[in-house]
C-alpha cells in the first residue's frame, strides 16, 4: 500500500519569533478530502501556507508524493502540483474572467481547457468578458477556484473558500467542491463553517493554539457535540 500524497510530521512554523504551528502532524490520501477546523487563530490558514511553502516550517518533516520538501518555495510547489486557493482570492481585478484563466494555464505543463471550466462554472463563462473588479464576491471565489482547478492539480486546499458569500452561493460551492471530490480531486478545506466543511470532508483535523488536538472521521466528528463545543464553537 502506498503512503499518503500529503504528510506532515511534528512541523513547527513560526511568524518571527512567535510560535504558530506546534508539531503539527496530519496526512492526506490520494483522493480524500481533508478538513481542518478550529476558532479563529487556531493555525488553520497557517498549516496552508506552511504547506505551500509560503511560510517554510523551522522544524519538521513535509513529504508529498512520497518525497520530503526542501526549502519550498510556492513556486516550485505549484509545479509539482499543489495549489492554494487563497483566503483573499488574488484574481487579477483589471483583467477578465477569461484573461484570469488564460494567465493561469500558461505555467502550466497540462491545463486544462477553458471549456472544462466554463462546465463546472457556467456562471464565469456567462461573465468571460467582465474584469475581475466588477465581480461579485461569489463570482470572484468562484474565478479564484476555476484558477486552481485550471492547472489540473494534484493536491487542492481552499482556504475559507465560503467566507463572507450568501447562502445560496456556499450552496453552489459546496456543490462544486463535492463534484470535484467526485472526480478523485484531492482536496484539503480550511473553513470556519464547521457544518459544511464536515458534509464535504471525508476526515477532519481540529488545532487550537497551533496544535492538533483530535483527528478522525468527518462524520464522527458531526455527532461529536462535545469536541465541536471545546474547539469549535463561537
Amino acid at each position: 500500500m502506498s503512503g499518503p500524497l500529503l504528510e506532515l510530521e511534528q512541523v513547527n512554523t513560526y511568524y518571527g519569533e512567535s510560535h504558530a504551528l506546534h508539531d503539527v502532524a496530519l496526512s492526506v490520501g490520494e483522493g480524500e478530502v481533508v478538513a481542518v477546523l478550529g476558532r479563529n487563530g487556531a493555525g488553520k490558514s497557517t498549516t496552508l501556507k506552511t504547506i505551500m511553502g509560503v511560510l517554510p516550517p523551522r522544524s519538521g518533516t513535509i513529504r508529498y508524493a512520497g518525497a520530503t520538501i526542501a526549502q519550498p518555495t510556492p513556486e516550485a510547489l505549484a509545479q509539482r502540483g499543489i495549489q492554494l486557493v487563497p483566503e483573499d482570492r488574488r484574481i487579477f481585478a483589471s483583467l477578465t474572467v477569461e484573461e484570469n484563466l488564460t494567465i493561469a494555464r500558461l505555467s502550466c505543463a497540462r491545463p486544462l481547457p477553458v471549456a472544462d471550466i466554463y462546465r463546472i462554472f457556467p456562471r464565469l463563462e456567462e461573465r468571460r468578458r467582465s474584469l475581475g473588479r466588477f465581480l461579485s464576491g461569489g463570482e470572484q471565489q468562484m474565478l479564484s477556484i476555476a484558477r486552481a482547478v485550471i492547472r489540473a492539480p494534484r493536491l487542492l486546499m481552499l482556504d475559507e473558500p465560503f467566507e463572507g458569500l450568501a447562502p445560496i452561493i456556499v450552496q453552489h460551492l459546496m456543490n462544486v467542491v463535492a463534484d470535484l471530490a467526485k472526480r478523485g480531486q484531492t482536496i484539503v478545506i480550511v473553513e470556519q463553517d464547521v457544518e459544511a466543511c464536515l458534509a464535504l470532508a471525508d476526515r477532519a483535523y481540529v488545532l487550537s493554539n497551533g496544535q492538533v488536538v483530535h483527528e478522525g472521521r468527518a462524520a464522527a466528528l458531526r455527532d461529536d457535540r462535545e469536541t465541536q463545543r471545546r474547539y469549535l464553537s463561537v
